[in-house]
């Protein structure tokens, strides 16, 4: 089981900079965000090569990657390519958004055959791609992700659990049904945590609630069940710590080391 720092808090910094922080906050493993604005750009698909080497320079490796493509095209082809070449396993699509003025089956239907498209590319360069459960798209629960995933091979597209986005977007299930729902295709887990709280009530007398990313011990994603879970059912997967806190970086990172420590031990208690 790996655990990857999520490379989205270091936005703007160089390769090596990005590289020297993240195994600086205590990680071996890297999920590298592939975005405009980041160390490694879609436009320049050759840095996730030099990407790969400059992160083994600093001890880390790179198993999986995170890219915006949801269309099988000639850009994502590029990237893909430079992935498998980079020796990076796993790559995390992009989001198929849903949209209300339309109906969900001829949605669905079109990110089918989008995936049918991806399916095909990840044979070719012999990576696994995977869908993220998320807000405001057609894959935010288990129940929706598992209709885009059916009759898919799970060794080439694979199903991202994420139970904070899921409590705090719509998705909401119980985690338990969520992975079992997504058994045979999940094969990584996204790691923050969130909650909701209470704000001030409108002229109308209806209170407002609003939500916020928590500590990894300090919100409503039972993690002291989900990782025992885990390490029982023999999760060999990938655990991506995201750390979307709304604070200065400095201070995200501060944050994610802590994370990290708190998710160490979570991991080490339930293997004794």
């Amino acid at each position: 089981m790996d655990i990857a720092y999520f490379t989205k808090t270091l936005e703007g910094l160089r390769l090596e900079t990005a590289a020297e922080t993240t195994a600086g906050l205590g990680f071996d493993c890297a999920d590298l965000l592939i975005r405009d604005g980041h160390a490694v750009s879609p436009g320049r698909p050759e840095e996730i090569v030099k990407a790969a080497k400059l992160f083994a320079a600093a001890g880390l490796r790179i198993p999986m990657a995170t890219i915006d493509a949801t269309q099988p095209d000639d850009a994502a082809s590029r990237l893909l390519g430079c992935c498998g070449e980079a020796g990076i396993g796993q790559v995390r699509l992009g989001f198929w958004r849903y949209d209300p003025s339309r109906r969900w089956k001829a949605q669905a239907d079109e990110a089918r055959r989008d995936l049918d498209g991806f399916e095909r590319l990840a044979e070719r360069f012999a990576v696994k791609l995977t869908i993220q459960l998320h807000g405001g798209t057609l894959h935010s629960s288990g129940a929706l992700a598992a209709q885009l995933l059916a009759g898919r091979d799970p060794m080439r597209i694979g199903a991202y659990p994420d139970p904070a986005n899921q409590i705090i977007r719509e998705g909401s299930e119980d985690w338990r049904l969520t992975l079992d729902l997504l058994d045979p295709w999940f094969c990584c887990m996204g790691v923050k945590n969130c909650g909701w709280f209470p704000g001030a009530y409108g002229a109308q007398g209806q209170r407002a609630w609003h939500s916020d990313w928590y500590g990894l011990d300090d919100g409503m994603v039972p993690w002291n069940d989900i990782i025992p879970h885990l390490i029982a059912t023999g999760f060999a997967g990938v655990l991506s710590m995201h750390s979307q806190y709304r604070v200065p970086r400095e201070q995200a990172l501060d944050k994610a080391r802590a994370d990290l420590g708190h998710l160490r031990r979570l991991v080490a208690a339930a293997k004794e």
